[in-house]
């Protein structure tokens, strides 16, 4: 069953949708960045502000019904905002604190607040999703050809940090494509019309995109994603020898195989050890700062002091780990209102994925997967603390929750009218 049109017929937010797209795609273009006299911003943020502004504009000369509230993330939401102002209050520097807890916390709570009351129908997540794809592809495409004309000039040897062009490092691209990479999965094989041949295509260009950033953590999320996939179709065999193929040919391109294999050389200051080095110093820090961890902005000024080698303080600037990320940046209790949300955002997709209408299961099953991503890189890496990261986990988010919610409204109102069918019937939003 599809989304009516006629049941969304009177929530246009038509500027407000188009608003979303854009910003979606210019979650890369954080790094382009100025001062509006003394106030620092970036693209991303005023298109985060232009699309919240639009939207109040919208809602309030619509005479519209009121905005949706209620979903199973607002509570931890609220809560997660709670964490984020004490975490400015603890922190050592109280402006670049400030800044953090606007750009990671504040802007994308708000944007995906505003997702869930725009984005009604299919056609509309379609949109928002094709906008994330089109970012991502201007951004990772350009570091890959960056990467592959270096290997091809070898000017870049593999055991060594990959050169970028737009992100600071080559992580940060597998970080933000390899979720993406999940939805488009979703809507290749789920999918119908454009939306599988944008999936597919968006698919190719990420897992592409994932290679060359030779991101150990990248490789591990991309294979928990396709599996992910393999389970979800009915193909799962075929499907899962053609995975077991490509993965077998990855591992006989020479790059990609030391990539990988120069983890065993029994080095030291190699990614393992030194994650471990730098897990046991955090670890030491949340010991003496239980409640509050460091702060926002805070870890690398607390840090020092339980670092044991050099090499650590010098590579790393965060925990590179989920769990301690969240415990550190925004206390015990930012830790635990995301794992709320994650929880939350888990079960919602799963649950959207087994029962939504069949327009709106393909974006659910992406979004799971998407936060099956998260959680799996996050494991050895940063996966929220950015402009780009927190604005796409927050647009997902609000493209899940937009799914159950307009689904059942929908099919509500679809009830209503074969019972009782009156012209202009409308949804009202609660």
């Amino acid at each position: 069953m599809r989304t009516s049109p006629a049941a969304v017929a009177g929530f246009p937010y038509r500027a407000t949708a188009l608003l979303i797209t854009v910003t979606a795609a210019l979650a890369p273009a954080y790094t382009i960045r100025w001062h509006l006299g003394f106030y620092p911003t970036t693209v991303l943020e005023n298109a985060i502000v232009l699309t919240l502004v639009v939207f109040v504009v919208e809602h309030l000369r619509g005479g519209r019904p009121p905005l949706t509230w209620r979903s199973p993330f607002l509570v931890p939401a609220i809560l997660f905002v709670v964490a984020g102002a004490i975490a400015v209050i603890t922190a050592p520097g109280l402006t670049a604190a400030l800044g953090l807890f606007r750009a990671y916390i504040l802007e994308p709570i708000a944007f995906g607040f505003v997702g869930i009351n725009v984005v009604r129908t299919p056609e509309r997540a379609f949109q928002v999703v094709l906008g994330l794809f089109g970012g991502a592809a201007v951004a990772g495409l350009a570091n890959s050809v960056l990467v592959a004309l270096a290997l091809a000039h070898h000017t870049y040897d593999v055991t060594q940090t990959p050169p970028v062009v737009i992100y600071l490092t080559a992580n940060a691209v597998a970080l933000y494509v390899v979720p993406l990479t999940g939805v488009a999965g979703a809507l290749a094989l789920h999918a119908s019309g454009v939306a599988r041949v944008a999936g597919a295509l968006f698919f190719v260009i990420g897992v592409v995109i994932t290679v060359l950033s030779f991101s150990r953590g990248g490789y591990l999320a991309l294979a928990a994603v396709s599996l992910g996939l393999v389970l979800s179709s009915h193909r799962r065999l075929l499907l899962l020898g053609l995975g077991v193929v490509a993965a077998a040919g990855l591992a006989l391109i020479g790059p990609v195989r030391t990539r990988v294999l120069i983890e065993t050389h029994n080095v030291y200051g190699n990614t393992i050890q030194s994650r471990l080095d730098l897990w046991s110093a955090t670890v030491k820090l949340i010991r003496q700062r239980p409640l509050f961890g460091a702060g926002l902005s805070g870890f690398a000024d607390r840090i020092a002091p339980y670092f044991t080698h050099l090499h650590t303080q010098a590579n790393f600037i965060d925990p590179h780990n989920i769990v301690l990320n969240f415990w550190v940046e925004t206390g015990l209790l930012g830790l635990l209102s995301m794992g709320w949300i994650l929880g939350a955002a888990l079960v919602a997709a799963l649950r959207g994925w087994r029962s939504a209408d069949t327009g709106w299961r393909p974006y659910e099953l992406g979004t799971l997967l998407a936060m099956v991503a998260v959680i799996v890189h996050g494991m050895v890496d940063v996966p929220y603390f950015k402009n780009d990261l927190s604005i796409e986990f927050w647009t997902l988010v609000s493209i899940l929750w937009a799914g159950r919610l307009w689904s059942a409204a929908a099919g509500s109102a679809q009830g209503q009218a074969g019972a009782q069918p009156l012209a202009g019937a409308s949804i009202s939003a609660s």
